[in-house]
């Protein structure tokens, strides 16, 4: 069973009088293990996938379907559950707590969603130093470089065992070093635990890490071959 399924989407917005439709006739499927990703200009509808894909946004037509879970079906209180427990969110800046050290960035995730076992510090432990962060889970934010905050980001995102990690521009604040390490990791824990992963970014010299590229345009998304350049 796919992990993320776009079933014929499409999103309308109104504008006063008008009309933008920000997605046409999406389709997608997203298997366990596969990294993938969006590419296209500014203003295509690359956001509006990723928030209909993170369940943040309804479509107006189409299915979403998440490990087999029509989205569309799901009551509002329920889908911050999914969000919290089925989906991993990487954004364009890493969005940590300040006064929330390194280790404990990953354990508010599981304070939200419940106890705090010994086990779930044991797994943040182990997602920190395969990220080679072993050595900062007591630094706090301020104390990080700009890529080690964005892996702590990325350990996060990984830490309430989610089924698809979605990242919006992950690398947008890096300079092109720290910007590779970041794909190549996020790449890495995709294939160890076997999750999807979706990246939406405009760099395309990250796409030789993907398992397939598909580039936005005008609402359409299409399977670009030629984009894809995988080691």
């Amino acid at each position: 069973m796919p992990v993320l399924e776009f079933k014929n989407v499409s999103k309308i917005y109104k504008q006063g009088e008008n009309e933008v439709q920000a997605l046409n006739d999406v389709s997608l499927t997203v298997e366990q293990g596969e990294f993938i990703a969006v590419i296209g200009p500014s203003g295509s509808g690359k956001s509006t996938f990723l928030s209909i894909a993170g369940a943040l946004l309804n479509p107006t037509q189409g299915e979403v379907i998440l490990n087999g879970k029509n989205l569309h079906e799901i009551k509002p209180k329920d889908l911050a559950k999914v969000r919290l427990h089925e989906i991993g969110f990487i954004l364009q800046t890493s969005n940590l707590v300040p006064y929330l050290n390194v280790l404990d960035q990953l354990l508010v995730v599981k304070r939200m969603a419940g106890k705090v076992t010994k086990e779930d510090k044991q797994y943040a432990i182990q997602l920190l130093q395969e990220l080679g962060l072993g050595e900062k889970l007591k630094k706090f934010p301020e104390q990080l470089s700009g890529g080690e905050r964005q892996r702590t980001a990325i350990a996060r995102a990984f830490m309430n065992n989610p089924s698809i990690i979605l990242a919006d521009e992950p690398t947008a604040s890096l300079d092109s070093k720290r910007a590779f390490e970041v794909v190549q990791l996020i790449a890495k824990e995709t294939k160890l635990r076997n999750k999807a992963a979706i990246m939406v970014t405009h760099d395309e010299r990250m796409l030789e890490y993907c398992d397939k590229v598909y580039r936005m345009e005008d609402g359409r998304l299409s399977l670009d071959e030629t984009s894809t350049h995988k080691k």
